[in-house]
Formats: structure tokens, C-alpha cells, sequence
């Protein structure tokens, strides 16, 4: 049964950290580009340079809020194991 928890837990977070890196992004893409819509791989008026950088810049920031939410959840396990073995 708490695999199956553990599991649940991973792909919420996995979804929130999704949602919320794509909205860090946005935001982002506005403040440096001067553009409301960030650049698709698929609209053909853009170039390739604006797509991969927009891409890269996305991955990076996907990065950075996984490896945040993940560390937060290892060190939150961390603390309920603690509490229960006392």
C-alpha cells in the first residue's frame, strides 16, 4: 500500500512541478523576449535560434523546479521517519 501512496505522491508532484515551471517560464519568456506567447517548435514564423533558446531556457527552469520540489520531499520524508522512530 505505500508503494502505491509513494507512487501517487511522485506523479502529483511530478504534475505540479510541471505546471509550475511552465508558468515560471511564461513569465520569464514576457520579461525577456517582449513577447506575450512563448515560442512552439511547430509555428514556423519562428525561427530556430528563438525555439531552441526558448526550449533551453524551459528545460533549465523544468530543472531547477524538480530538483527543488524533489529535494523538498526527500528531506520531508526524512523528518516523518525521524518523528516516528521516537
Amino acid at each position: 500500500m505505500s508503494a502505491v501512496l509513494n507512487r501517487a505522491g511522485t506523479l502529483s508532484v511530478g504534475l505540479v512541478g510541471g505546471v509550475v515551471a511552465g508558468a515560471i517560464f511564461k513569465q520569464v519568456w514576457k520579461v525577456v523576449a517582449h513577447q506575450e506567447d512563448t515560442p512552439d517548435a511547430t509555428d514556423i514564423e519562428r525561427s530556430w535560434r528563438e525555439v531552441l533558446v526558448a526550449a533551453a531556457v524551459h528545460g533549465a527552469i523544468f530543472a531547477v523546479v524538480k530538483a527543488v520540489l524533489q529535494r523538498g520531499g526527500v528531506l520531508g520524508a526524512r523528518r516523518v521517519r525521524s518523528r516516528r522512530a521516537t
